[in-house]
């Protein structure tokens, strides 16, 4: 029995012998009084240290018991989120009931090739030492999971076969690892269901065999089933449902190729409306059948029998709605044209009337005779569901048998592993038939369990050579004996179904007399259970009756024929349970052959005994492989995520054996330390005197001191055997001597702490002191100055007080003084004023009174002169008035009086403006006023005379006044009309102006609000510019990233385009391989394609007849015997070729001494060259340097024609002709240099006199000449200078031939410039037509006049060329015809010459100005030499020799000079061969040495130089900036190369990644182990206890690569980069990459290894991060953006080392940790384990926290980074400063065929 719910509790209280109550502290919270049993006394079990608590093996638990295996259970479960914990060789699997992100293809990387023990326990870890072993020991392998319906077994089981399909691939293209995982959702379509306990669980078990090849790839699998659940089809429990496949086909019922089904909502047929529950929330079955429709498709089941299936399946549901009706007891009736039955025969192809007949009867056999018997309705319901029943499982068999034919392949299989999905022991209210198979199955599996378990720990003990007894260990022989020996169980339900007699009474008596006849007991010994099975049902289901004749009737049908050809079967009961699973299915490659008799004898086995078989078989498939055990353990029934209970736990833990291997590991020595590990581990329990030199030694002395009994322990020979217990009783001692240490160090420093403190308070006191004494006699002397200085300003303020007193005094009598004397003073002065203004006034006064009187007078005189002359007016105005009465007269006497007026008025007028005038002129005319007063009088007098004229005039004015007054009158009428009109005027003015004031007001206002909205407007606009540009920024991050994803893109694609094309190539190779199958002898092989390893490559000679043998034979395979033949041969070339590598240095030593004689005699008597070939150089240098020349003075020409090409271009100061002038110029300056050189040969020769001395011509045929002087022979030197005047006759002719031919160049390049001009005119023209054309055309009209253009251009060359090359002939010739003259001259003057004149003085030779030759970059070769080309510089070039001894990127350059030659002789299909060439060429050089890390790097160089060459010498101005004028001339002037650009670049790319995947694999075994594992400081980790799945130990041994390997082998990757000149932007990033691989990698291992997670790990990591960053700096790195990509790794290590426990330690850890993600920061928190008992655990409280703060973060929900992950690459441009011209090509290359030009 067990414990309801095991509790964790603390002492409060020691325990002394014979007390009777514990005193506990619940981890509740609460105080617990527990009693013990006064019978057995029994305390309870301890519990682990804190440190061991959460471990990933049970059985390093130090305390192994069922509460310790629960609470561990637990702990990991709820606490750190992790479902999976081994038990020894059993990984136990917990169902989370959630989605967790933990079985992706980065999870399945990042298990791949790691060590089980390595890793976190995992499904894939299982997957992977299972595939492993595989590989390792050549032994099948299996992987048996099981567990309670609900526990996920068949997820498990799913992902292993993932995990298999992922990393290895498969064998073909036939996508094997693809069908396999298609096979999942077909078989959960049609044998998973809905139950109360899970909402997938399958209702049959399968043994999937997945095949491998002897690669270790997928080349198909087999399933075998068992006991398929046919019950379900015809009945569901309440809650549950049918099989998935018929809720998917309701669900897509409305489909159009569904129609014909008449298939309705799943409520609606009985068959899956039972269970009341027809819809699994979260799940589309409509969804869900599109894929199960497409895995169809993929394992090859056609739409037709797609279709087939689906109206079988329809038939079902349709015949499940079949109802009878009762005619009496014994009989029943369909109704008639029943539409269920009808559209079941519709869809099965059968007669309605037979199956309506069959369906309501049945035929009885005896003898003689055969009766028809109708049946009852209970008895016809029944036989209508056994129908069903028998369809659907043979419809299950049939998709089974085509599933595997789709995955069996043609190739013959090396090994397999099989992974069983089995259920657990069933235990229900009522169980059957079923249930008892099930748990049959499952006791044969666990007795293979146990049997497993202790073997291996025997073999544990044997390998460790320790004594060791025999365990004991439950065995359940008995119970499977009670139910498969003879008179078992299984056989007496045989023998009732042969005689057909009642079962139930005989077989109760049988089996437990004390039921009653309805049941029997049988007792589980493994679980303590006593398991009631019912009994009804029993024979039946044993037996599996189906009625024949409805078989028959099934025959007639068309849909899948093949399905019911095996009618016999079907009948009989070996076919399936009626109510039960099916039996196992033996795949058809395997069917079993015999006589016909056989196979109906077999086919009478009943159910029970075909399951035993196969149960058997299936015993022996699992004892022939390794197993390997998944326990899946369901933690709750109601399906709550992550809820775990603990009853329910327990039961499963003891049902699936997990606690069994528990005791059997604790009876014997269940924890296991290597020597190594307990020395690291314990060296603190350990004195300096303990310490040996032998490990092992110093450990047994150790122990024997530490623990007294020797039972405890053994020492095994290279582990430590410890008891349950000692490990924890150890580390007790150790916890309690580094206590008892840490105690020590903080009494010390606490003490010196205090000390400190002491000392320094002491010292701040004495300070303090001294401060305090300075102050206060500061403040002293203060108060002394202060009373000094009070004193003085006393004397002085009194002074200032009595003397500003006597000032106010004097000041006030001066006042006073002053004021009096100015008061007087003013009386004084007012006095004198009155006097002096009285005699003005008096003045005044007097004054007036006189004016008074004289205008008084003068009043009285002009009054008088005015009545007189009245007096004188009136007598006047009588005479007028009677002139005037008589108008008449008046009128004739003054006719025209009124314009005499007019005039004298004009004349008055201008009369007064003259005067006027006069009167301003009087004062500066004085002397003429006198002259002119008379003119002036008399003109006065003759005015009066028109006054008096006037005057007679005025009787008409007063005619005229009353018109005058009329016209006043309306005068003043308009006036007031006027006024009233200005009144108005002004009202309206004033009206208008206040408008305007208001309009004014108003303005301001809105100028106001203008000015606030433009403020605004601005402010706004400030912001949408300031929004503007962060959203530009923003966008630019974007596209950035969206370039750079599509950069990532286009590269991947344009990697999985290489892997294909690498594909294509070994396909290609293979049909090759087979289609010309080999013959006896050798095999001829290409040299280049040889797949040899050496890096030396054999002649096309001895390739050609000798065979190198190809690496082709399979890894397992043995090595093909050595062809002696072939041997000696080799041996034999091999001999040759050293014997001309001697013959070639003694030619080589013979050479070097010529030399050193020849520099010996050249001291003693130099010798110089003859004349003829002296004079050959000198010709042929002149005639390259006219011929270069005249190409530059061509180009310049058209250059300067194409600047500007006008019409007046020819005219002269036009630059055409200045040009043209130029170079008749420096023609004509080069004819007199020529002259020059013609006079100084001339007299040098004459001055000489030299004679000619004919050499050995044994040695050497050049003619050497002597001193002239010492000739006798007066006519010989008359003869001499007779010939050397023909001579220069001959050179002044053949100067002035040139200069001819130069003035007809100079006449051609007229007529060119004509022809440019009509070319220029005809562009203009063509130009203005294209502009009227639309854009198309006119895109396409220019391009053809392009084309047109380049074409007469490249003709006009050609022209040129061949000019160039007959005046080249030309000069040759007479070159030629001048030599043989010199020749025979000299012959002659030789044959005069006799030997004893010659003597051996030295003879200065002839100072001839020569040039040196003027390279142009480029190198010729010939068209057939292109495939040696390649050979010698890419095939089989040696990227170190080319690395150390010559320039970077030479092959890049020698390739590029060979292009220029083709361009430059305009060879098209020359470039395109070279081009094609060499990409294809360095493909095969990367794909036989792709995995050589220098040659990857050293193509990868060369293809970017290729590539920059090809931008720097293509001609477009962005690629020119940075060359020489030099270098611009280099420049292609033929082709456009931009497309071959593109294939460079990416060919780039492809090398690039394939440089990465290189580096990655170089690096990937030292991460985990340098990076993690090894211990950099030493001593900061300790090593915790580990389990049966031994990890890799940290301390540093031999093979253990460490932080320092890491980086010396980043050194050598920096330095053979920087050897093979990579451009160092290249560089930059794929040091990036290289840290980025090495940050996923850690930070993966670290996510996926709870052991890692600690404190004193985070150390560690961080200073070996610091190390990588210290690496970076020394090689100038640091902007290169590799730092950068660690950044999660070093936040990773920062938060293992922050504190965890309040909330503002989450609040830090939120903002720390950006680069991390939430999983992943969760599951470092979940995964942070203490190594010491300092150290504490993540609350829950506090990851929640965490969770909480982080739940708006929008980050990937991904838990490992990507290590496959590859940063889009981008080659900068780079262009070289390296001059083409001034490379030499070594001779090492073995390029001789190829020359400078």
């Amino acid at each position: 029995s067990f414990f309801p719910i095991w509790k964790s509790a603390e002492l409060l209280k020691d325990y002394k012998p014979g007390d009777k109550v514990l005193l506990l502290h619940l981890e509740e919270g609460k105080d617990l009084e527990y009693r013990l049993d006064p019978k057995t006394k029994e305390l309870p079990h301890l519990r682990n240290p804190d440190i061991l608590v959460g471990e990933n093996d049970l059985t390093a638990l130090s305390y192994l018991h069922e509460p310790a295996v629960l609470h561990n259970l637990r702990v990991r479960f709820i606490d750190s989120k992790l479902i999976y914990t081994y038990c020894g060789i059993v990984l136990v699997a917990i169902n989370p009931y959630e989605q967790l992100p933990i079985y992706g293809e980065d999870i399945i990387n990042a298990y791949s090739g790691q060590n089980m023990g390595d890793m976190d326990p995992h499904i894939f870890a299982v997957a992977e030492e299972a595939y492993k072993q595989m590989a390792r020991d050549e032994r099948n392998q299996s992987i048996i999971v099981s567990g309670e319906s609900g526990a996920g077994k068949t997820v498990s089981a799913k992902y292993a076969m993932r995990y298999f399909a992922t990393v290895s691939g498969s064998a073909s293209e036939a996508n094997v690892e693809e069908k396999v995982l298609a096979s999942n959702p077909i078989m959960e379509s049609i044998g998973n269901a809905k139950t109360t306990r899970n909402d997938n669980s399958s209702r049959f078990g399968k043994y999937i065999e997945i095949g491998f090849d002897k690669r270790y790839r997928i080349i198909g699998a087999n399933m075998r089933t068992y006991l398929l659940e046919k019950s379900r089809v015809v009945f569901q429990a309440e809650e549950e449902r049918n099989y998935h496949i018929f809720y998917q086909l309701c669900a897509s019922a409305q489909l159009p190729e569904f129609k014909m089904l008449r298939l309705g909502n799943a409520n609606s047929f009985h068959y899956t409306k039972q269970g009341g529950s027809p819809v699994i929330e979260g799940v589309d079955d409509a969804k869900e059948m599109v894929h199960t429709r497409q895995a169809c498709t993929l394992l090859g089941i056609s739409e037709s029998y797609q279709m087939g299936i689906f109206r079988i399946l329809a038939g079902i549901l349709h015949l499940g709605n079949v109802g009878f009706t009762s005619r009496d007891s014994d009989s029943c009736t369909i109704p008639p044209k029943h539409e269920p039955l009808s559209i079941f025969c519709d869809l099965m192809g059968v007669d309605y009337e037979e199956m309506c007949h069959w369906l309501c009867h049945r035929k009885l056999a005896t003898a003689t005779e055969t009766y028809i018997k109708p049946i009852s309705k209970l008895q016809a319901t029944n036989a209508r569901d056994a129908l069903a029943k028998h369809i659907y499982a043979k419809l299950f068999n049939w998709i089974v048998d085509h599933v595997n034919q789709a995955l069996h392949s043609a190739i013959k299989q090396h090994s397999f592993i099989g992974v069983l999905d089995i259920y657990g022991f069933e235990t229900f209210e009522i169980n059957s038939f079923e249930q008892f198979c099930i748990n049959y199955a499952n006791e044969k599996l666990q007795q293979q369990f146990n049997m497993h378990v202790f073997k291996l720990e025997q073999e544990e003990y044997m390998k460790e050579q320790i004594p060791w007894t025999l365990i004991d260990f439950y065995d359940n022989q008995p119970c499977i004996n009670l139910i498969e020996s003879k008179l078992g169980i299984l056989d007496l339900l045989d023998e009732e179904c042969k005689v057909s007699m009642i079962f139930l009474g005989s077989l109760d008596g049988q089996i437990d007399p004390r039921l009653s006849n309805k049941a029997f007991i049988i007792n589980i010994l493994l679980t303590s259970k006593e398991v009631e099975y019912q009994c009804e049902g029993f024979l039946e289901k044993n037996k599996d009756t189906v009625f024949e004749e409805q078989i028959k009737v099934l025959k007639s049908s068309k849909m899948l024929p093949e399905l019911f050809q095996d009618d016999e079967k079907a009948i009989s009961p070996t076919s399936a349970t009626s109510s039960g699973r099916t039996p196992l299915t033996r795949a058809p490659a395997k069917a079993t052959k015999g006589r016909p008799g056989q196979m109906a004898k077999e086919h009478k086995k009943t159910v029970g005994h075909q399951f035993r078989n196969s149960l058997h078989l299936l015993m022996e498939t699992l004892n022939a492989t390794t197993p390997h055990y998944v326990r899946c353990i369901k933690p709750n029934d109601f399906k709550f995520p992550f809820t775990f209970d603990e009853k329910r736990a327990v039961q499963q833990l003891r049902a699936c054996g997990v606690l069994e291997t528990i005791r059997i590991s604790a009876a014997g020595f269940p924890s296991r330390w290597t020597y190594q590990e307990f020395f690291s581990r314990y060296r603190v329990l350990m004195k300096q005197k303990d310490v040996l030199g032998d490990r092992k030694q110093t450990c047994k002395n150790v122990l024997e001191k530490l623990i007294l009994d020797k039972d405890k322990y053994q020492f095994g020979k290279t582990k430590i055997f410890f008891r349950a217990g000692q490990v924890a009783y150890l580390e007790k001692l150790r916890a309690d001597k580094l206590r008892a240490a840490c105690i020590r160090i903080q009494k010390t420093i606490r003490g010196w702490l205090l000390r400190k403190k002491y000392l320094r308070m002491r010292k701040a006191a004495i300070t303090v002191q001294r401060y305090v004494r300075g102050y206060q006699a500061r403040c002293y002397a203060k108060f002394l100055r202060r009373t000094k200085a009070a004193i003085i300003i006393q004397k002085y303020w009194r002074m200032y007080v009595v003397r500003r007193r006597y000032k106010i005094k004097r000041a006030a009598t001066i006042v006073l003084q002053s004021y009096l004397r100015g008061y007087l003073a003013r009386n004084r002065y007012r006095k004198i004023l009155r006097e002096h203004k009285a005699v003005i006034i008096q003045k005044w006064v007097r004054g007036w009174l006189a004016r008074i009187h004289y205008k008084r007078s003068i009043h009285a005189i002009i009054y008088l002169q005015c009545c007189f002359r009245r007096m004188m007016a009136k007598r006047e105005l009588k005479k007028l008035k009677i002139e005037a009465r008589s108008v008449e007269r008046y009128k004739k006497l003054h006719i025209g009086m009124e314009n005499k007026i007019m005039q004298l008025q004009r004349k008055v007028d201008e009369q007064n403006k003259d005067y006027k005038c006069l009167m301003e002129k009087l004062t500066s005319l004085e002397g003429t006023y006198n002259s002119e007063t008379e003119k002036l009088r008399s003109d006065l007098e003759r005015l009066q005379l028109s006054e008096e004229e006037a005057k007679v005039a005025t009787g008409r004015v007063l005619s005229l006044q009353e018109e005058i007054a009329k016209l006043r009158k309306d005068l003043e009428q308009t006036r007031s009309e006027k006024k009233t009109i200005e009144e108005r005027a002004d009202r309206y003015k004033q009206e208008t102006e206040q408008l305007v004031s208001n309009l004014k007001e108003e303005n301001t206002l809105l100028k106001q609000e203008k000015e606030t909205l433009n403020h605004l407007i601005v402010e706004q606009a400030k912001e949408m510019t300031e929004t503007m540009e962060k959203k530009l920024i923003e966008e630019t991050k974007q596209l950035e990233l969206d370039l750079n994803d599509e950069r990532l893109r286009y590269q991947n694609l344009l990697n999985e385009f290489s892997r294909l094309e690498e594909r294509y190539d070994d396909l290609k190779e293979e049909m090759t391989l087979m289609v010309n199958v080999p013959k006896h002898g050798h095999k001829r092989t290409d040299s280049t394609h040889s797949s040899n390893e050496s890096e030396y490559t054999f002649s096309s000679e001895i390739a050609d007849t000798e065979d190198i043998p190809s690496r082709t034979e399979e890894p397992s395979e043995k090595k093909v015997p050595l062809d002696m033949s072939l041997f000696l041969k080799l041996q034999k070339r091999v001999t040759e070729l050293e014997q001309e590598k001697q013959v070639m240095q003694d030619e080589l030593d013979r050479k070097e001494e010529q030399v050193l004689r020849s520099k010996a005699k050249e001291e003693e008597r130099p010798q110089i060259r003859g004349a003829e070939l002296e004079y050959e150089s000198l010709k042929r240098q002149e005639l390259e340097s006219e011929n270069k020349k005249l190409k530059n003075e061509l180009n310049e020409l058209r250059k300067a024609l194409s600047e500007k090409s006008a019409p007046e271009v020819t005219a002269p100061g036009a630059p055409a002709y200045r040009v043209l002038m130029e170079q008749l110029t420096s023609v004509s300056e080069e004819l007199d240099v020529r002259k020059e050189e013609v006079l100084i040969l001339r007299s040098q020769l004459v001055s000489q006199k030299e004679a000619i001395q004919p050499k050995n011509t044994m040695t050497d045929s050049t003619i050497l000449l002597e001193d002239v002087q010492k000739m006798k022979d007066k006519g010989e030197i008359a003869q001499a200078y007779i010939g050397l005047k023909e001579t220069n006759r001959l050179l002044e002719s053949q100067l002035q031939s040139q200069k001819r031919s130069h003035e007809n160049e100079a006449e051609a390049l007229r007529g060119e410039i004509q022809s440019l001009k009509e070319e220029n005119n005809r562009q203009q023209q063509l130009l203005a037509q294209n502009l009227q054309l639309p854009p198309e055309a006119r895109i396409e009209a220019s391009l053809q006049h392009e084309i047109t253009r380049l074409t007469n251009e490249n003709l006009d060359l050609m022209e040129q060329l061949e000019k160039q090359d007959k005046t080249v002939r030309k000069l040759k010739k007479q070159l030629k015809v001048f030599a043989k003259k010199i020749g025979e001259l000299e012959v002659g003057q030789m044959e005069n010459i006799s030997p004893g004149q010659i003597i051996d003085e030295p003879i200065r030779p002839v100072n001839i100005p020569r040039k040196e030759k003027d390279f142009q970059g480029m190198l010729e070769y010939k068209k057939e030499d292109e495939q040696k080309l390649v050979k010698n510089l890419i095939l089989e070039l040696k990227p170190r020799g080319v690395a150390v001894n010559l320039i970077p990127g030479l092959p890049a350059y020698i390739l590029f000079m060979c292009v220029r030659h083709a361009d430059y002789l305009n060879d098209d299909q020359k470039v395109r061969s070279l081009l094609t060439s060499t990409i294809n060429s360095i493909k095969k050089v990367l794909k036989k040495r792709g995995d050589d890390f220098e040659t990857v790097s050293f193509w990868l160089s060369n293809t970017c130089r290729f590539l920059h060459c090809l931008k720097q010498y293509s001609g477009e101005e962005g690629f020119m900036k940075h060359n020489t004028s030099r270098q611009n001339e280099h420049c292609l002037t033929n082709f456009d190369l931009a497309e071959y650009r593109q294939v460079l670049s990416d060919l780039a790319i492809q090398i690039y990644q394939q440089l990465v995947r290189v580096l990655e694999n170089i690096l990937q075994p030292m991460i985990v182990s340098g990076m993690l594992e090894h211990e950099t400081i030493q001593g900061v980790s300790g090593v915790k206890p580990t389990g049966l799945r031994k990890r890799t130990s940290s301390i540093a041994d031999e093979g253990t690569y460490t932080l320092d390997s890491i980086l010396r082998q980043l050194n050598s990757f920096h330095s053979v980069m920087c050897q093979h000149g990579m451009d160092p932007e290249l560089i930059k990033q794929v040091v990036k990459q290289m840290f980025y691989i090495v940050g996923a990698i850690t930070l993966n291992n670290l996510l996926l290894r709870k052991d890692m997670c600690s404190w004193s790990k985070g150390m560690q990591i961080r200073y070996n991060v610091s190390q990588l960053e210290e690496w970076l700096r020394d090689k100038n790195l640091m902007n290169s953006g590799a730092k950068e990509t660690l950044e999660p790794l070093i936040q990773a290590a920062q938060l293992l080392q922050v504190k965890k426990k309040t909330d503002d330690d989450a609040e830090a850890i939120c903002s720390m940790c950006n680069a991390l993600t939430t999983a992943q920061i969760v599951k470092v928190l979940n995964l942070y384990t203490p190594v010491n008992e300092f150290e504490e655990r993540v609350s829950v409280s506090f990851i929640r926290t965490i969770q909480m703060r982080l739940r708006d973060r929008k980050d990937s929900p991904q838990l490992l980074m990507d290590a496959k992950h590859i940063f889009p690459v981008t080659f900068p441009f780079n262009p070289s400063s390296l001059a083409l011209e001034t490379i030499q090509i070594p001779a090492s290359l073995g390029l001789g065929f190829i020359s400078r030009v």
